[in-house]
């Protein structure tokens, strides 16, 4: 039995005159009773029951109707959910994320795929370094992930999707904390709590102070934006990060902007030789928040 004749038959059926059947199936009626006839043949059993006014289904008939159905309806979920597969919209993507995107990129992407691609399941790594981001990519335990550029491997791809502005983490209470900002010389006497040495933040941090005229004097570092804030609130030093971490609340802890506007780039990074359609779906959206900001 092929799908064809199936649909011709449901139509004849449902009509309950070949005429109309025809007309609804847009094609001459002569060669519509044909198929029917071969239908029935090939099944060795009587489907309809034909007058000059009607046609009636027999039981065979029946059943082939009820069941046919489903099997159309059938065909069209599958039609379409290979529709949404080979689209991207359905599917599993690993993602992660560094610092301070956590709280304000990871959540926007979030909220983006469960609108618009409720299809994508996203399993989600945050706080992570931009080491363990790229080193996730590299050994495929991530498919997608934010970061600090620059990007070290080969074949891993990556588009900046943010600019952030870097503000001083202080401890409430200090004469830092002023709500006017900071100059990079007012942290000339203060301890730091660093990002980890080598890292594009520890970098950014020290290129900053190196502007400044001085070379920061790190106590402690850690690559996970709540510890660091943690040791901030207890007075251990005071920390520059990017400006999503003002997402980020915890009692004892003030931001101050810097005045000199220094920042960092935030890419989406992954690897080049991944063309998963759901991958590209995901970097589309990506690409179009980030140039709603």
């Amino acid at each position: 039995m092929e799908l064809r004749q199936l649909r011709h038959f449901i139509a004849v059926a449902e009509e309950r005159h070949f005429g109309r059947a025809a007309q609804r199936l847009g094609m001459a009626q002569p060669p519509l009773s044909q198929q029917i006839r071969q239908l029935e043949d090939q099944l060795g059993v009587t489907l309809l029951e034909r007058t000059t006014r009607r046609v009636d289904l027999t039981p065979a008939g029946q059943e082939l109707l009820e069941r046919g159905r489903a099997v159309l309806a059938e065909i069209a979920t599958l039609e379409a959910d290979v529709h949404r597969v080979g689209a991207g919209a359905t599917g599993v993507l690993r993602i992660g994320c560094c610092g301070a995107a956590t709280y304000v990129s990871m959540p926007r992407v979030l909220r983006g795929v469960g609108e618009r691609l409720p299809g994508v399941a996203l399993t989600v790594q945050g706080e992570m370094s931009g080491a363990a981001v790229e080193s996730g990519l590299r050994e495929r335990t991530l498919d997608v992930g934010f970061l600090h550029p620059p990007v070290a491997t080969p074949g891993i791809e990556h588009r900046v999707v943010g600019r952030e502005r870097l503000v001083v983490a202080v401890q409430q209470g200090s004469p830092l904390v002023s709500g006017r900002g900071l100059a990079v010389g007012d942290l000339r006497e203060q301890v730091f709590v660093g990002h980890p040495e080598g890292s594009p933040l520890q970098r950014a941090v020290d290129e900053l102070c190196r502007g400044g005229g001085f070379q920061p004097r790190v106590a402690q570092s850690t690559p996970e934006i709540s510890v660091m804030l943690s040791l901030v609130a207890a007075g251990q030093g005071v920390a520059v990060l990017p400006e999503q971490v003002r997402a980020l609340r915890l009692d004892g802890v003030a931001y101050e902007d810097l005045a000199d506007g220094a920042h960092v780039e935030l890419v989406l990074a992954w690897r080049g030789e991944d063309r998963s359609a759901v991958l590209r779906s995901v970097l589309e959206l990506v690409v179009e928040l980030a140039e709603q900001r």
